[in-house]
């Protein structure tokens, strides 16, 4: 018998192995350089070998490589386009689907939107859940972040918000002991 939660693991455990494909794939220079020509709108083969500084020939492999993988696709006037869908699905990590009763969608829906905080909510237990979401999302357990990278994937979390900083979103990290703080290192629990 198969569970919601089941289903869950394996659709996480899915991306997961995408983006690690992915990963893979744009870890070769070549591919890297054209999937760069193509964003920036290059709009032919011989074109974008001329941006990527590459041959014809190592454009036409990593093209045809971008292509398999579901990178790059054929774009509104035919020509090579990136498959910017492919790369927002894979960023938007899935979170496990609460059981019936549990408002933990809705209030994460409603607080978090494309991976970005609208708000912090005003309710302190709603607070709470978005704070441990925002923590699961963007620090491994028992890795040790040094002040500056915790500052940086902090505000990327900011950036649509007027009214909540980094340093704000860091001090309820630590008060609530989803970040442990020592001597300007950062580190996430293994169990919240």
């Amino acid at each position: 018998m198969t569970t919601d939660t089941d289903t869950d693991t394996d659709a996480g455990a899915a991306t997961a192995e995408r983006a690690r494909q992915l990963i893979g794939l744009l870890a070769e220079k070549s591919r890297l350089r054209v999937l760069a020509a193509v964003a920036l709108g290059a709009d032919s083969p011989e074109r974008i070998a001329e941006v990527a500084g590459l041959s014809a020939k190592d454009t036409a492999l990593a093209l045809l490589r971008l292509r398999e993988q579901g990178v790059v696709t054929d774009g509104a006037q035919g020509g090579p386009a990136v498959s910017y869908d492919l790369f927002r699905e894979l960023a938007r990590r899935e979170r496990p689907t609460p059981r019936a009763g549990d408002g933990t969608n809705a209030v994460l829906d409603t607080f978090v939107r494309d991976g970005r905080l609208v708000r912090l909510p005003a309710q302190w237990t709603r607070k709470k859940l978005v704070l441990r979401h925002i923590a699961e999302r963007t620090f491994e357990p028992g890795v040790e972040y040094p002040e500056r990278v915790v500052n940086e994937r902090l505000r990327a979390w900011c950036e649509d918000s007027d009214e909540i900083d980094h340093v704000t979103l860091r001090r309820y990290l630590v008060d609530l002991h989803h970040l442990h703080r020592s001597e300007g290192i950062y580190r996430r629990p293994e169990t919240d």
